[in-house]
């Protein structure tokens, strides 16, 4: 018997855009959901990220970002295109979005207006900052939210340049998807157990500072604080830093007290270990970052190769510090079926990477390559009894 898809059957209307709303449908995507993506007649901006395309709009990251969606570019300044709209919100679980309230309130689809449409509709706004705060209506990006949160001055904490810097990801954006993830799935638990649909804001300043403060608050946490924030026992310790060795860079992780004494031992450096600041557990607790300095001078003396052998047999965490490009050929992954090559059907051969997260009640299904602007509009207004005047293309 083939099973269905976790979350096969639920309905998620989407007027996301960028990186933060996109994360979170294609998640729902990749879970099974079907999702209709309401583009602008231009697309998604993430379209041009990368170099060009083979065809207009399809570039890299929005391949990556909007599988398994169908898109549609509906006009909602026509009659046709408001039915069409609200014929799909009326059979959807889920309405998310990323515009301002001002803005969508403009064009009709505000929460009132489209609970109207579908009363137990879960109506999902995914801001830049809580609506009940006076940043309310501010503009967001990832660069906003990071230099807000503290994000951009944790590499200062680390090695005491002053110079505030992002960190080299859209780690805003990434993180508040994953928070709307969760947020989506809370409330339509919810609706399944009560019938009841809700109001849904998953701010990204707020789900920032929460991911940002778990370990970095630290000694803060307390009234008055015990000491200065961060976490520098570990996160900004800067000798805990990738190694070179021989022949390239190796990250090791001892952690645990005899994980240290095995790699001296293993090594063929346990005379360190008869050092007055190693000599015990409590010194060496004390001066760990003095370790990871003797480390740092000893991985030289072999090849990446050699020191993962070693590690392996001396039972200590050790990895090679990959590069982006060799992720493509990853062992692990490629074993694991989380990087293969998929043949698009106007794109060619492309690199997908899946979904990480493996159910044993619902198998890994083909999800629906990325959409040209407005691919189904048509196809999902004709299943809506819609009849749209077609664009050319």
């Amino acid at each position: 018997m083939t099973r269905p898809a976790l979350l096969e059957g639920i309905r998620v209307t989407d007027l996301t855009t960028v990186f933060f709303g996109p994360y979170c449908t294609h998640t729902l995507a990749d879970l099974g959901a079907e999702v209709v993506k309401l583009e602008p007649a231009d697309g998604d901006t993430s379209r041009v990220i990368g170099n060009p395309p083979k065809t207009p709009g399809m570039g890299p990251v929005f391949m990556r970002l909007n599988r398994g969606k169908r898109s549609v570019d509906w006009d909602l300044k026509t009659e046709a295109g408001r039915e069409a709209m609200h014929r799909l919100i009326a059979v959807s679980d889920v309405f998310i979005h990323n515009i301002r309230s001002d803005a969508i309130a403009r064009i009709g689809l505000g929460y009132e207006a489209v609970r109207a449409i579908r009363p137990d509709i879960v109506y999902v706004h995914c801001t830049g900052f809580d609506e009940s705060g006076p940043y309310a209506g501010l503009q967001a990006y990832d660069d906003i939210i990071q230099a807000a949160s503290g994000m951009a001055q944790l590499l200062p904490m680390v090695d005491g340049n002053p110079q505030p810097r992002f960190m080299p990801a859209a780690i805003a954006d990434k993180v508040s998807g994953l928070h709307a993830v969760y947020a989506v799935l809370a409330a339509i638990i919810h609706k399944l157990r009560t019938g009841e649909g809700q109001f849904v804001e998953v701010p990204m300043f707020e789900s920032l500072v929460s991911f940002n403060t778990l370990e970095h608050l630290c000694d803060n946490s307390f009234v008055p604080p015990t000491a200065k924030p961060g976490y520098y026992q570990r996160q900004l310790d800067p000798t805990r830093q990738p190694m070179r060795t021989k022949d390239g860079y190796i990250a090791f992780a001892p952690y645990l007290d005899d994980r240290w004494i095995r790699f001296f031992e293993a090594a063929g450096h346990a005379h360190v270990l008869k050092e007055a600041r190693f000599i015990d557990k409590p010194t060496r607790r004390a001066n760990m970052s003095q370790m990871f300095e003797v480390m740092a001078r000893i991985a030289p003396e072999r090849t990446t190769d050699e020191w993962l052998a070693l590690m392996k047999e001396a039972n200590v965490p050790a990895m090679r510090v990959n590069r982006i490009d060799e992720l493509v050929n990853n062992e692990q992954l490629q074993a694991s079926g989380l990087v293969r090559t998929r043949e698009h059907p106007t794109e060619g051969p492309y690199v997908e990477v899946a979904m990480p997260v493996r159910f044993s009640a619902a198998p890994r299904k083909e999800v629906r390559h990325a959409a040209q602007i407005g691919e189904h509009s048509q196809e999902v207004a004709r299943e809506l009894g819609v009849d749209l005047p077609a664009k050319p293309r």
